[in-house]
């Protein structure tokens, strides 16, 4: 059965470059951005773990754990990163789980039967700390992911977890919000002093109500 928005995040205990990970005890009241890869010392993944750990601090600030899966062993995971180390220049600074029998895989459902079983296990995951699912992403085999676009969703899903508004095409930390639906528009006005503007009555926008 594969998990949709708003399920909970199935729990598991797995090794881990860090030891062994009982997840949802991990998390703890953390958000989590759960990410999987096909194989140790594949090229576009290097990429990518080393970007993770570049960006350490951003999910640091937004309270963010970041986690890795790869589905082979922690001989490997060490090999491997030693190499993304090297390769991309930073620390890796954040656990890698050895899911050597899938079963975290399985349990996500991000191996795809109609593909090939590793190729498909490249899956994001945005976990909130009510350990709800809160966005999936899946990428082709060739395409790298942008974790610019999964902070910036990060950012969009804390702001409109805590202030009635919601985030426009392209939005980016900063810019102008949409009033949700469910709010009149006086009512928005007052709730929002920095100002409503009505550009039709179901699309209303205002600045963004933390900055």
């Amino acid at each position: 059965m594969s998990l949709r928005l708003g399920d909970t995040a199935p729990d598991f205990t797995q090794d881990s470059t860090h030891g062994p990970i009982n997840f949802h005890e991990w998390a703890g009241d953390s958000w989590v951005v759960l990410f999987s890869h096909p194989a140790d010392y594949t090229p576009v993944c290097t990429t990518e773990l080393g970007r993770v750990a570049q960006l350490k601090g951003e999910f640091d600030k937004r309270n963010v754990k970041p986690i890795a899966l790869s589905v082979d062993n922690l001989e490997d995971h060490a090999g491997w990163s030693k190499d993304i180390e090297d390769t991309q220049q930073t620390t890796l600074n954040y656990p890698i789980l050895a899911d050597v029998d899938k079963k975290v895989s399985d349990l996500y459902d991000m191996v795809h039967p109609a593909a090939n079983a590793k190729v498909t296990v490249r899956t994001v995951f945005v976990i909130d700390p009510q350990k709800k699912i809160r966005l999936t992403l899946t990428y082709p085999p060739s395409t790298g992911r942008n974790f610019d676009e999964i902070l910036r969703v990060i950012d969009s899903l804390q702001l409109t977890d805590y202030h009635q508004v919601a985030t426009p095409a392209d939005w980016k930390d900063g810019d102008d919000c949409v009033v949700v639906p469910s709010i009149p528009t006086e009512e928005a006005r007052e709730k929002f002093p920095k100002g409503v503007t009505e550009i039709r009555p179901y699309l209303r926008m205002t600045p963004q109500p933390n900055k």
